[in-house]
């Protein structure tokens, strides 16, 4: 893996509790994102690490940092209160390293779902929208809105950039979460696409051109929060 464009960090969380984060700057940087992993992958990932490459290349400049039990290189995710304490340190980090660039958050399936619940608990300090790749509205073949309640609880715009195939979001569902979201969230359904992005081999459309749906209709979202 090439992390060159990348620099490291060490994020304190808590006491006796560090975790690692690579910054990965924009040429013509607009806008900073905080971008939480999934749950099953850390910011090392070969899809992290394009996402944040795809990013810059719009002037998006990210920081990908991991949680306490993939630092540890653990399966079980972190307790709640820890993962919120995570995506707060991270946010605090990137906001010191980057203190004059406009602060988004969010990130991949798990890592979004905890951004929006920190925020939702308590507003992260400068951040000013939420951009979800992937929302993991419920399990897989247990379509429910319950892990969507706490999102009317957030007062910053969402971006929910979402495949129609995505088994972790029935389209419906997640359609009328979004609705009910009002004037603060922004749903692009990105035809043919799953959990990962990824499309049928004889889809109309390949992973390029969703790809390159998904970053335009970032870049547009994100241009006017940025002002």
């Amino acid at each position: 893996m090439d992390l060159s464009a990348a620099s490291r960090h060490r994020i304190h969380v808590a006491d006796g509790i560090e975790v690692s984060g690579l910054l990965r700057r924009a040429p013509q940087e607009r806008a900073c994102i905080v971008l939480g992993h999934g749950a099953g992958a850390g910011m090392e990932h070969p899809s992290m690490i394009a996402l944040s490459d795809d990013l810059a290349t719009r002037g998006l400049s990210s920081l990908r940092y991991q949680f306490p039990y993939m630092e540890l290189g653990r399966k079980r995710t972190d307790p709640p209160a820890l993962c919120h304490a995570t995506v707060r340190a991270a946010a605090a980090a990137l906001a010191a390293l980057a203190p004059s660039v406009p602060l988004f958050a969010g990130g991949r399936s798990f890592g979004g779902r905890m951004t929006s619940q920190a925020q939702a608990l308590a507003p992260l300090a400068g951040v000013r929208g939420l951009v979800f790749f992937a929302f993991p509205l419920h399990p897989a073949e247990k379509p429910a809105i319950d892990r969507a309640q706490h999102l009317a609880a957030i007062e910053v715009p969402m971006l929910f950039l979402q495949g129609t195939r995505d088994a972790l979001a029935t389209l419906s569902l997640l359609q009328g979460v979004v609705q009910r979201l009002g004037a603060m969230a922004t749903l692009k359904l990105l035809e043919g696409a799953d959990h990962s992005f990824h499309v049928p081999a004889r889809a109309a459309r390949g992973a390029k051109e969703i790809k390159a749906e998904m970053l335009d209709e970032l870049e547009a979202w994100i241009a006017p929060l940025s002002g």
